[in-house]
């Protein structure tokens, strides 16, 4: 029986029963954050622990067991070595992959002529990867490795359900990917796994600041690889093609679910069931009997967001309710956190849980409008920087209307100036959390990941993020050098630069488009 067949036949169980747990578990999460106190006999990491319980996908790990990539250049060399050393698999999941990185294709021909027992699974976004069809684009750039290699190398195509109707006939190139996105980061390599915000171009390989954690776990990269696996099979088969574009899209037989395109209700009723299932069946997780924090010091759960293939209000994603319950549990003043965003458009909820803590020192990183990858770009994107600087504001003016302006600051992070000579761009994305009260100010936990925290993340993209917890003191200094040097390319903004600084004056045009289109940025 085909999968996707068993999976419509297990429906009824999952969505009625067990999918209701998951449903509980999930809302309960904030329920939980929003109501327990922090005892003072309980410390604040047991207290997490038991918030986020109801995670099924946690994995712990050994000292040296998970690493801190320092630079865009050491992640493109890192990512060029384990490909080049997998024996088994490589699989990749991201946006799009640069239409000039001839290198990376390269790296994986030269990988599979290697190995012969090795093969390459490749998923990246439909819309975003087919952008300049029929010019050079990222499928068309993957789908060389078909010529010689057809039988080890699947190449995935998602696309959104919102696409299928008038929208994807009316909406044209580049602005249809506001309908929503494959937007996971995942970089998977035999036994680890790197998770990043980062896409796969040239851009992300020299001069856009982004993040980079390397686990070394085969329970936790069998994790990856059945997450990745999954998306995959509710997705577009890549074949060799004659025609202009040299490629053509097949949805094959044993896909998960029916073809968008014939009919789209079903197709999310099946998508959500696999999800589901996928959700409730605890992974092959490494615990050890009596959880030895001496020698496993860190836990790490994986969440995803996957809101655009669950039946409206039946969206049974662990990453909104994870993020909000963790930041609702800061119940201290000594509980410091940085918290950052490339595009800063946070989810709502987000920003009154960042707001309300009673934290005495928190920090916001944003991208300066100079740091911004959209800063001089052609068309209707080259507004958006300003969009950003007015959500800014917009964020200060709450902080202070909230008596806050002593507690938490905001940044901008700036390396010069986008697209000239020297100048990067900022795409780094998450969150640190440190308990102060024992004198010890280094993170002991973070957030890792694709998501923006914005309101399109929550509605419209797939994401996957990982929270990291741990006392082991070796990963706690890669976290705290991570953020220093983050922090070492801002400077502090408030309200009084806004009235003062010509280039953070927005136009009201600029304002009410935010407004209309907030949730698509």
């Amino acid at each position: 029986m085909p999968p996707y067949k068993l999976q419509t036949t297990l429906i009824g169980a999952i969505r009625r029963s067990e999918a209701k747990e998951i449903s509980f578990n999930c809302r309960d999460l904030i329920k939980r954050g929003q109501a327990v106190r922090m005892s003072s006999s309980e410390p604040y990491m047991d207290e997490i622990k038991r918030k986020l319980s109801s995670i099924r996908a946690r994995f712990y790990f050994k000292t040296g067991e998970i690493n801190v990539l320092k630079s865009p250049s050491n992640f493109h060399e890192t990512l060029k070595q384990k490909i080049l050393q997998a024996k088994e698999r490589v699989f990749l999941a991201s946006l799009y992959i640069g239409k000039g990185q001839e290198d990376l294709i390269e790296c994986l021909n030269r990988a599979l002529e290697k190995n012969p027992k090795l093969r390459v699974y490749v998923l990246i976004d439909g819309l975003r990867g087919t952008r300049e069809a029929p010019s050079k684009c990222s499928v068309s750039l993957v789908s060389q490795l078909l010529d010689k290699h057809q039988d080890r190398v699947d190449l995935r195509l998602y696309r959104t359900p919102a696409y299928v109707g008038w929208k994807g006939w009316l909406i044209p190139r580049r602005v249809n990917e506001g309908l929503g996105l494959q937007h996971m980061k995942i970089y998977g390599f035999d036994q680890e796994v790197i998770l990043s915000g980062a896409n796969l171009s040239s851009d992300y390989f020299t001069n856009r600041q982004d993040r980079y954690y390397v686990f070394n776990s085969r329970s936790f990269s069998n994790y990856y690889f059945d997450l990745q696996q999954l998306i995959s099979g509710l997705s577009y088969k890549v074949e060799k093609s004659d025609n202009d574009q040299k490629f053509g899209l097949l949805w094959p037989k044993d896909n998960l679910a029916i073809e968008p395109t014939s009919d789209k209700t079903q197709f999310i009723l099946e998508s959500s069931a696999a999800i589901s299932n996928f959700l409730l069946n605890k992974p092959e997780h490494r615990a050890p009997p009596n959880e030895d924090e001496k020698e496993y010091p860190t836990l790490v759960y994986s969440i995803s967001q996957f809101t655009p293939l669950f039946p409206h209000g039946q969206d049974l994603s662990t990453e909104k309710p994870t993020i909000l319950s963790l930041i609702s549990s800061i119940k201290k003043p000594s509980i410091s956190w940085t918290f950052t965003a490339g595009y800063f458009n946070v989810l709502p909820e987000i920003k009154r849980e960042l707001i309300s803590t009673p934290s005495e020192q928190a920090t916001v990183i944003t991208a300066s409008p100079h740091a911004n990858g959209f800063f001089e770009s052609k068309g209707v994107s080259a507004h958006l920087p300003a969009a950003y600087l007015h959500l800014s504001k917009k964020f200060l003016k709450s902080v202070k209307r909230h008596g806050k302006e002593a507690n938490i600051i905001l940044r901008e992070w700036k390396n010069g100036i986008v697209n000239k000579p020297g100048g990067w761009s900022y795409h780094a994305k998450g969150l640190w959390i440190a308990d102060t009260s024992s004198g010890d100010p280094r993170p002991m936990i973070t957030c890792v990941g694709s998501s923006n925290y914005t309101r399109r993340a929550y509605s419209l993209d797939l994401e996957s993020n990982a929270v990291i917890l741990t006392r082991d003191n070796q990963l706690r200094n890669e976290m705290q050098r991570e953020l220093d040097k983050l922090l070492l390319n801002t400077k502090k903004v408030n309200l009084e630069d806004f009235r003062n600084e010509p280039h953070r004056k927005v136009g009201s045009g600029v304002k009410l488009a935010t407004f209309f289109l907030g949730r698509r940025l």
